[in-house]
Formats: C-alpha cells, structure tokens, sequence
C-alpha cells in the first residue's frame, strides 16, 4: 500500500474541515501547517451568533447574480482562509503553509482553478504564510509562492475575480 504524500495528506484534511462549511454556493476548507504541525483550521461561514446562509437558505450574493471573485462585502460569511489566521498567532504562521480546498456546492466537485479572493490574499501575506497549496481534484494541486503575489500584484491592474 502507498502512503499518501504529505501535500494530499494536509489537503485531505482541508477538506474535511471544508464539509463544516454553512455557504451555499462553495466550501472551502483551509488548514496551516508549520514544521509538520497543525496550527490552525477555518471553513467558510457566517461570524459567530450570526445566522448563515445555509440556515436562512438564501444566499444575497446569488440573488443578485454577483460573480464570484466580486463584491465581498455582501457576503454573510468569513472566508476558510480568514477564520484559519484567526486561530492562529502570527508567531506561529510565520513561514508556514496554508492547504485549500473549494468545493462547489452547485456542480459538486472541486471549485474549477479556486483560488483565494483579494482580501485574503492580504491577510495571508500580513499573517506572514509562505506557501498556498490549492487542490484541483484529489491528486493534483498547485503550489503558490505568497511572493509572487506581492511581485505581480494583482491589486494594481483593476482586474476582479479570479
């Protein structure tokens, strides 16, 4: 038997951590790993005490056919990435790695080139993780390099989504 690779390992559980996820158009799951240590988990929903989408079952961003990678602010939940860093010291974040996992609610299987928003994009880079690991399906995924984004940053050219 072949022993799961270290990156799908961490992205498997991103995953399960993404099936706790209360939007109703994508679940991400997110996980930090540091030195082969778990830091911290976060998966998409509404702050606490708030009512989440799945509960009201609307989604706002739906109903007004706002694209994905636009208009954050109307939405009721706090994103995977964001409740992850949350959890965590920024001691402990410093060069670590963070492990996403989107699954679309709609088509059921993995968001097609998921990616992380803006705004969490910023988050990641003031958290001062490192590495952004993103699944594709269950095998593959990609590897980002989080000073890539600030060489070709992305927040000059005026482009929205992702």
């Amino acid at each position: 038997m072949d022993r799961r690779d270290k990156n799908n390992y961490y992205l498997d559980i991103a995953e399960a951590v993404s099936q706790r996820g209360t939007c109703l158009r994508k679940h991400y799951g997110a996980v930090i790993v540091k030195n082969d240590e778990i830091i911290s988990t976060g998966y998409v929903g509404a702050p606490r005490g708030r009512k989440n989408c799945s509960d009201l079952n609307y989604c706002i961003r739906q109903k007004l056919s706002i694209p994905r990678g636009e208009r954050y602010e109307m939405c009721r939940s706090v994103h995977a990435e964001a409740n992850a860093i949350i959890s965590a010291s920024r001691e402990s974040m410093l060069g670590s790695t963070i492990y996403l996992v989107g699954i679309d609610m709609e088509k059921g299987g993995y968001v097609e080139n998921g990616n992380c928003c803006s705004m969490c994009k910023r988050m990641i880079l003031n958290a001062g993780i490192s590495t952004v690991i993103i699944r594709d399906d269950s095998e593959n995924f990609r590897v980002i390099d989080t000073k890539d984004w600030i060489d070709e940053d992305d927040s000059l050219t005026g482009d929205f989504g992702y």
